[in-house]
């Protein structure tokens, strides 16, 4: 029996590979191996932390009347400049670290990011003109992307095999960690009547990347990036410390080890070089860019720019205006984001699989917003007060629907849906769309929000509309297969791949005929 005993494990991964995991009777959390490798996943899952402090933090920053003042009243296509200098600088930099990434590992852009992402907040923190502040946000968001793109990869690629999904997935919902700490900060200082009321929050935004340097040191260099390298033994010793509890010869080990060695010949066969083009040379790659580039995009273009970067501007149009208020709100927010994202979306990604969490997302995003609209148009004609409490409660409502998809899927379904040698590009296509939305985002969605105010949320209601029937028809199932086997999803079955389960099976059999010593028997055979 796996970890999770062996239904699960099959639900997870597949009869396959649960065939080969190590017997274990005991959880997780009182196996050390398990718990010494999500120990150190925790470092590469805290830099989506680092990249949700900042959204919430502009939003908590714009309702304090000392940074508004401080900075001349930004407002219009000024506030949107404001707010996209920071997904600009993650939109040139993807292509820099996508290379360091593939080339020197996993590890080495992720030191980069942290310290400089740490200095970049002190600049930030220190700024006495707007032109500083501003430049210390469009390179944190630059070297933010070291943070960004290796983070998911590396957890994906080193997570233990029945927990993939889930711990990927947990991700983004740290993106809400981030969130909170930046909400609740500026909660917390908004009654200070010096510029220290945003410099604080503005200097904490390297407190996260301070904590995941000190602990980087804990977390190992991605397996497959070492087996891509030739560099064999290396990667076996780190699957046999991390998921066979040091042994070297565990079935599951060699299962692991020969599933990504093969995969990895059939990719260089396949591919005559390494390099962007590849993401459309064939069908499979071009269905799996176009997915990457709509979950990039619709992540940012589904309504939920409105709300991240503008909620003061939300709330304003339904009456509520008062800056402790509105902070107060944006707390506790965070806090009901990160706790659905985490329990109603990244542990259900095995239970219930990707595509069907995608499509009720998005119906029910699409329903919400309806209603948040109706609502809103309600309460521009009344200003009946009940109205306008009902509208915040649809804004909760329409996140609920946002979190058990949208944010726990947008980079553990990228990772996992490309091949190794595409994984790093594939991931930075969706990141670079993303980052595009929401450049063109914070600059129309201000101005938007200022010429037509509610109206502007009915483009969202068709946006939905449109998103729904595109992930009917584009978005694959990949439950219940391992890292390398999701292939076969948009490629088919291969010979090779028959054979190589068979040749799983054989060692699967081996290691029960080794427990019952009857190992020379077959090795003979």
């Amino acid at each position: 029996m796996g970890i999770f005993g062996q239904k699960e494990a099959e639900l997870a991964v597949g009869a396959g590979l649960a065939a080969v995991l190590p017997p274990n009777p005991k959880p997780w959390y009182r196996t050390s191996h398990i718990v010494k490798l999500n120990l150190a996943l925790l470092v590469p899952l805290l830099s989506s932390a680092s990249l949700g402090y900042d959204g919430s933090m502009m939003n908590g920053l714009q309702t304090l009347p000392q940074w508004k003042e401080f900075f001349g009243n930004p407002s219009g296509a000024l506030l949107g400049l404001i707010n996209a200098v920071y997904p600009l600088g993650g939109v040139v930099s993807l292509f820099v670290v996508t290379y360091v990434s593939d080339r020197y590992g996993r590890r080495l852009p992720m030191l980069i990011g942290l310290v400089t992402c740490i200095a970049f907040a002190i600049m930030q923190a220190l700024a006495q003109d707007l032109a500083t502040f501003v430049t210390a946000r469009a390179l944190i968001g630059f070297f933010g992307s070291f943070l960004g793109q290796p983070g998911p990869v590396i957890i994906t690629e080193l997570a233990y095999p029945t927990q993939r999904g889930k711990v990927t997935a947990l991700y983004n919902t740290f993106y809400y960690f981030g969130s909170i700490f930046a909400a609740w900060c500026t909660f917390g200082t908004f009654k200070l009547q010096s510029t220290w009321s945003w410099r604080i929050p503005s200097l904490l935004q390297g407190a996260v990347p301070f904590v995941q340097l000190l602990g980087l040191y804990l977390v190992p260099e991605s397996p497959r990036y070492l087996v891509s390298c030739g560099r064999v033994d290396e990667a076996r010793k780190v699957f046999a410390d991390y998921h066979a509890g040091g042994d070297i010869n565990s079935p599951l080990v060699d299962y692991e080890i020969r599933e990504v060695e093969q995969v990895l010949a059939e990719e260089s066969e396949a591919l005559s070089s390494t390099s962007w083009m590849d993401l459309i040379r064939t069908p499979a790659n071009r269905k799996r860019t176009l997915i990457a580039i709509v979950v990039g995009w619709f992540a940012q273009w589904n309504g939920i720019g409105v709300v991240s970067y503008y909620l003061t501007l939300v709330l304003n149009t339904i009456g509520i205006t008062d800056a402790e208020d509105q902070t107060l709100i944006n707390g506790l927010l965070q806090i009901f984001n990160w706790m659905v994202a985490t329990f109603c979306g990244a542990m259900m990604v095995d239970r219930f699989g990707r595509r069907p969490l995608f499509l009720l997302s998005t119906a029910g995003m699409m329903v919400s917003y309806v209603c948040w609209t109706g609502l809103t148009s309600a309460f521009i004609r009344t200003n009946d007060e009940a109205t306008g409490r009902t509208v915040v409660a649809f804004i909760f409502i329409y996140y609920f629907f946002y979190d058990i998809a949208w944010t726990p899927l947008l980079q553990a379904y990228t990772v996992e849906i490309f091949p190794y040698t595409l994984r790093g590009r594939g991931l930075s296509v969706t990141l670079i769309t993303t980052f595009l939305g929401l450049i063109v985002g914070n600059q129309v969605n201000p101005i938007a929000m200022n010429a037509i105010s509610w109206k502007y949320y009915i483009v969202f209601c068709c946006i939905l509309a449109g998103l729904l029937v595109i992930v009917w028809f584009l978005f694959p199932e990949t439950k219940g297969y391992t890292l390398e086997e999701i292939a076969e999803v948009f490629e088919g079955k291969k010979e090779a791949r028959d054979g190589k389960l068979h040749n799983v099976q054989s060692r699967s059999e081996m290691g029960e005929m080794k427990d019952n010593g009857k190992a020379e028997q077959l090795e003979h055979a």
